[in-house]
């Protein structure tokens, strides 16, 4: 499993630039149509004068190289960028930063695309082009969606989408769908991504463009992967590659290498992995791909494991590792670290394979914690902004006053004991503006912490699921197939070895402790994340349950659901939901005694309820108020979340029942 969700995140990442390339081309699209090839266009090059022309010759010489020899395309831009300053031709710089940001973002250096991005935005602003508007708004969001800053991206896509509609270009509406199928999937809204990427491929195919059919049918695979139509994926893959093939453009080749190495890891087709593997490697090295690089060492090295060549599948990881650290790929390097603990246990090397484990697990902890602080950041400074501008706005607002003030003043001097009343007047009525501005004021900035600290919490909240997943994808995929090895080379010494009765019924009491032990540790992974919660809903999630608590014989538990068959909730509203229950159940469990619980959730239009009664020893409730216990602060946390009304009835040895009620 590790092996595949690698080689995804690599697909995915090549997929990303493969964006960038769908808009780079459009604002030179609408002013360029030299089609020669790259050996005529060099033999122009002594002939060129320094000029505009030479400028559009530079651009096209790029655009013949930027895919096969990335570099050397990135010089031709150069050139161009540096004519166009000298010559003060804004079109020409443009060019030059639309299609240099496409290099750039290939080699994933996101952060000098989006300065170049929003550089073009200015000059297409500043020259009041809208055709290269519109192509340089496409570019800046999505340097912003690599980035990670979903909300810019959206904001710049919207607006240069504005823009595109009213040339009514079937090239550029197959671009704007397949775009849109890029940001639903970065939401995972997999089947709207799907909707739209059907649309782009389908307009694609009409056009005829071979290198934006390859990349669509490249972003809809991804899309068919995600929601596991594996044949599907595979075609488009397939179809793909000839393309890149037929275009010569090795990076639509090393993505879909890296996607069917990702396919055959998921079908266990090891020699295929071997295969695809092999090829992204090759075209990686040639283009300074090093991410791509990376990952295609790490799927030979999870062949090499599956051959049992340990050996070699060591050296790949170590080369992996090496490249990790050489480029700062931290997500990529806790995989490699998994990997590597996973041959240190095959050696027989705790102490190494612990060490390996313990970095993969820090690694990763190290990335939620970035994620999180990086999203507390970004509220920060929007909260901040928006302070500001309400200051801006207030000191207007009585600078305002202060004229008006003297103005009325100024009328005193002539009107006498009739000025003094109506600047008595205004004087009440600026009074009155004034505080009902201050009240509104303050009323907005309460709403505005009130928003910080619950976006604060939904952060948190979606971090502790994401670890609670991570958590029990590893103790599933890792722990547990490592004690199943062990339990398979148990078996496999039992028949090779010769053991006394005594010893022999001592080994098949170590194998049943083991038995044990993977059920255990299966349960505490389900109990962490239960797969049927994001598989079929909080309904069969919380019956499920229910179950387990009856047949494990601790507790009594009766599940109730009332108009919840046709209801899809919001999943993070579902998991919150179904934590808050587990804690009410736990804590009836450990606390109150009880031998029976009745748990019952209804759905009346839209408005949900949820009851757990339990027959306990009850307690009396002014004493939360006191608690400082984390179950019950983490019940309050998720309540505030989903602004749901909490009631809570019970009495010294009459039980306990908690009714909670939202709207959705």
């Amino acid at each position: 499993m590790e092996s595949q969700l690698s080689l995804f995140v690599q697909s995915y990442r090549m997929r990303k630039s493969l964006i960038i390339l769908l808009f780079h081309l459009l604002p030179v699209a609408l002013y360029s149509q030299v089609l020669m090839n790259k050996d005529s266009l060099l033999k122009l090059l002594p002939l060129a004068k320094e000029d505009t022309n030479a400028v559009k010759l530079y651009i096209n010489i790029g655009q013949q190289l930027d895919s096969s020899e990335p570099n050397v395309g990135k010089m031709y831009y150069k050139k161009a960028g540096d004519l166009s300053r000298k010559l003060n031709y804004p079109k020409g710089i443009i060019k030059y930063i639309s299609n240099y940001t496409f290099v750039l973002n290939m080699q994933g250096l996101y952060d000098s695309s989006l300065l170049l991005n929003l550089e073009g935005v200015a000059i297409a602003r500043a020259t009041k082009d809208s055709s290269n508007l519109a192509g340089t708004l496409f570019n800046t969001g999505t340097s912003y969606s690599f980035l990670g800053e979903f909300e810019n991206a959206v904001r710049y896509y919207e607006e240069g989408r504005r823009l595109f509609e009213k040339y009514g270009n079937e090239v550029i509406e197959a671009k704007c769908n397949d775009i849109l199928q890029v940001l639903y999937f970065n939401m995972e809204n997999y089947p709207k991504a799907i909707e739209f990427g059907e649309k782009s491929v389908a307009a694609s195919r009409e056009i005829g463009d071979k290198r934006l059919l390859g990349m669509t049918l490249n972003n809809l695979g991804l899309s068919y992967v995600k929601t596991n139509k594996i044949d599907r994926a595979v075609a488009l893959f397939t179809e793909a590659l000839k393309l890149g093939v037929e275009t010569d453009d090795k990076n639509l080749q090393a993505a879909q290498y890296l996607n069917l190495c990702d396919v055959a890891l998921k079908e266990s087709e090891y020699g295929k992995v071997k295969h695809f593997a092999d090829k992204a490697l090759i075209i990686a090295r040639e283009l300074n791909l090093h991410e791509s690089e990376l990952i295609a060492m790490k799927g030979l090295s999870f062949y090499y494991s599956y051959k049992k060549e340990y050996k070699l599948a060591k050296e790949y990881a170590e080369q992996a590792l090496t490249i990790s650290y050489r480029f700062n790929f931290k997500s990529q390097r806790a995989k490699v670290f998994t990997q590597l603990s996973n041959l240190a246990y095959v050696a027989q090397d705790m102490p190494l394979g612990e060490y390996y484990a313990s970095q993969s697990e820090l690694l990763g902890d190290s990335l939620i914690n970035e994620t999180i602080h990086l999203k507390t950041a970004e509220l920060d400074k929007k909260y901040e902004s928006e302070k500001k501008e309400s200051h801006i706005l207030k000191l207007e607002t009585e600078k305002k006053v202060q004229q008006l003030s003297l103005q009325r003043r100024s009328i005193f001097n002539y009107m006498l004991v009739g000025g003094i009343l109506v600047l008595g007047i205004i004087s009440l009525l600026t009074y009155r503006t004034y505080s009902q501005k201050q009240k509104l004021q303050q009323q907005r900035i309460s709403e505005l912490e009130t928003e910080k600290q619950l976006t604060a919490t939904e952060a948190v909240l979606k971090g502790e699921e994401q670890e609670r997943t991570r958590l029990a994808k590893d103790l599933h995929d890792g722990l547990g197939g490592m004690l199943s090895g062990i339990k398979y080379s148990f078996n496999t010494m039992k028949e090779n070895l010769i053991m006394t009765p005594e010893n022999h019924q001592a080994f098949e009491r170590s194998m049943d402790m083991l038995d044990s032990s993977i059920k255990e540790m299966r349960r505490v992974a389900h109990n962490m994340m239960p797969e049927s919660l994001i598989r079929f809903g909080l309904d069969t999630s919380l019956r499920d349950f229910c179950n387990d608590i009856n047949q494990s014989g601790a507790l009594e538990v009766s599940y109730q659901s009332i108009g919840f068959k046709d209801v899809n909730l919001e999943q993070t509203t579902a998991i919150t939901i179904y934590r808050i229950v587990q804690e009410l159940i736990s804590n009836a469990l450990k606390h109150a005694s009880a031998k029976s619980i009745i748990v019952q959730v209804a759905n009346t239009t839209g408005h949900i309820s949820v009851t757990v009664e339990d027959d306990g020893s009850g307690f009396d409730i002014t004493l939360l108020k006191k608690s400082k216990g984390i179950g019950w602060t983490n019940i309050q946390h998720r309540l505030d979340f989903i602004k749901a009304k909490l009631d809570i009835s019970s009495q010294p040895g009459k039980g306990t029942s908690v009714h909670i009620e939202f709207d959705v």
